[in-house]
């Protein structure tokens, strides 16, 4: 079974998503009515909701809506990362209301679509240090040169849990390696980060890929971060843009095929169970 640690929910009348106009793909509704009837054919068993890049002013609304949408009978939303500003002064009172909801697994900022000064302000990184000792999570979506962006806060706040979103972002349509390559393994090396195999198959060529075109980047992270610090997402509906669940789920198999069971439990749930605290 499957413990999903990336779903995104886009639901337009109730929250407002500024970045969808530039995607126009994704520019309509993702329920979980939608998604949980096909997840649920494929074997996910229970899911991790992750923040949709909200206006800002709906951050907390996004949260709470992903909570009601857990409360239905039979609903595998078992938590939500939600969205944070560490950039802005309001974010200790804003951590301390999501400390006292277990909902609330962990935080992310999206990073790879903002200057690279944004993670490098003293008080966005002093924020991120609020992080230690809370047991919430802070997952980093960045772009290949950025993760040295990322490597600077993993060594700043070394008492903090981060993930590594999507395996670093590779560029998988265009072949590109380098320097994502050396850069994910110097990540690797720090012990508080996890990587996340999730959301490749919409940085390959959407009508042209197969599951070798995306072997060397699963498996150079699974390599760099050994089977018991990597976590699986579909990173639903993203996902589509590359052919869609069901084929993540299907191309995932495939790549861990020559992999032990307990290797494959430890990538598929095992290590989001322990991560977050999900049994």
């Amino acid at each position: 079974m499957i413990i999903d640690t990336h779903l995104h929910l886009i639901d337009r009348s109730a929250l407002r998503y500024p970045w969808l106009t530039g995607a126009p793909a994704l520019n309509r509704d993702f329920s979980y009515e939608e998604y949980a009837a096909e997840a649920q054919r494929v074997g996910v068993e229970r899911v991790l909701h992750m923040e949709v890049d909200v206006d800002a002013a709906d951050i907390e609304a996004e949260t709470a809506h992903v909570e009601r949408l857990s409360r239905q009978s039979g609903s595998m939303l078992a938590g939500a990362i939600a969205s944070c500003r560490p950039e802005e002064a309001d974010f200790t009172p804003y951590l301390e209301r999501q400390q006292a909801n277990p909902f609330v697994k962990g935080f992310r900022r999206v990073l790879h679509v903002m200057p690279d000064e944004l993670s490098e302000a003293a008080l966005f990184r002093d924020n991120i240090k609020r992080l230690g000792g809370t047991g919430l999570t802070f997952d980093l979506v960045v772009l290949p040169h950025q993760i040295p962006k990322a490597i600077a806060l993993a060594d700043l706040a070394p008492d903090v849990q981060f993930v590594l979103d999507h395996c670093g972002v590779p560029d998988i349509k265009a072949g590109a390696e380098h320097p994502w390559r050396d850069h994910m393994s110097e990540i690797a090396r720090r012990p508080n980060v996890v990587a996340k195999i999730s959301g490749v198959v919409a940085y390959a060529d959407p009508g042209n890929w197969t599951v070798e075109t995306l072997r060397p980047y699963v498996e150079h992270t699974i390599g760099s971060f050994g089977w018991d610090r990597v976590v699986w997402g579909s990173d639903w509906p993203v996902c589509t843009l590359g052919g869609g669940l069901s084929t993540w789920v299907a191309a995932t198999h495939a790549l861990l095929s020559g992999s032990s069971v307990a290797e494959r439990d430890a990538l598929l749930s095992g290590n989001a169970r322990k991560l977050w605290r999900l049994d």
